[in-house]
């Protein structure tokens, strides 16, 4: 593995570059290449304890598309022009609770901890949840986990941008509509997974008609 060796100048361009593209050419398509891509940059984010709680759904599928649109108030001109539709799924309680099959799961298979260090984790683990960060309900581990899938999310934009792809971030939808959607003709278990956002894909019709507008630095930064 190489130490990486971008030029900062050509990172903040495409920082300038991003923005919520309401309309994409739907003459253009992203290829397959660069889709996987943006999606390798979603499985290599980093997560709180790596335990990377989310799942990403790809929807090509134009009928698809067609069923979100009266649950999505945000998205019906991304999902007829976007090159690729993503939804963000992140896990519920039954999946990232301490003593789940999952997080088993992630310990002893992906990451082939030794038991005596499973032991430790989980009880570190276990602390975090139920002393250090008060996750005591199902609303807040599916906060929580949301939290994680948002990094991911955060990636696959950005390294769009570094690409010249544009994107859209989507949370203009009904959450218990889209989700019974989800369960009803998508086949997602929403016992165990949830809806954080939709996020859209392709490359803007026209340029923005201004650039960004953004506080002063000086203003939402402190050093002590």
């Amino acid at each position: 593995m190489s130490t990486p060796n971008i030029q900062t100048e050509d990172i903040l361009n495409a920082f300038e570059f991003r923005h919520a593209t309401k309309e994409f050419d739907p003459t253009k398509k992203v290829s397959d290449k660069d889709i996987n891509f943006i999606l390798k940059t979603a499985n290599l984010s980093p997560s709180s304890f790596g335990f990377e709680p989310w799942h990403f759904i790809v929807v090509q599928d134009q009928e698809l598309r067609e069923l979100l649109k009266p649950v999505a108030w945000g998205a019906p001109l991304k999902l007829d022009t976007a090159s690729h539709f993503v939804l963000g799924l992140s896990m519920k309680a039954p999946m990232v609770k301490h003593d789940s099959e999952y997080i088993m799961h992630m310990m002893k298979d992906v990451k082939q901890l030794q038991e005596d260090v499973i032991e430790m984790y989980s009880k570190f683990y276990r602390e975090f949840q139920e002393n250090d960060f008060d996750l005591d309900t199902d609303k807040k581990l599916f906060d929580w986990s949301s939290k994680q899938t948002y990094i991911a999310l955060g990636n696959m934009m950005t390294s769009a941008a570094l690409v010249g792809i544009d994107s859209c971030p989507i949370e203009g939808f009904h959450q218990e509509k889209a989700e019974a959607l989800l369960k009803e003709k998508f086949g997602v278990d929403t016992d165990k997974y949830g809806l954080s956002f939709m996020v859209a894909f392709g490359y803007r019709k026209e340029d923005p008609p201004h650039g960004k507008s953004r506080r002063n630095f000086e203003d939402i930064v402190t050093w002590k």
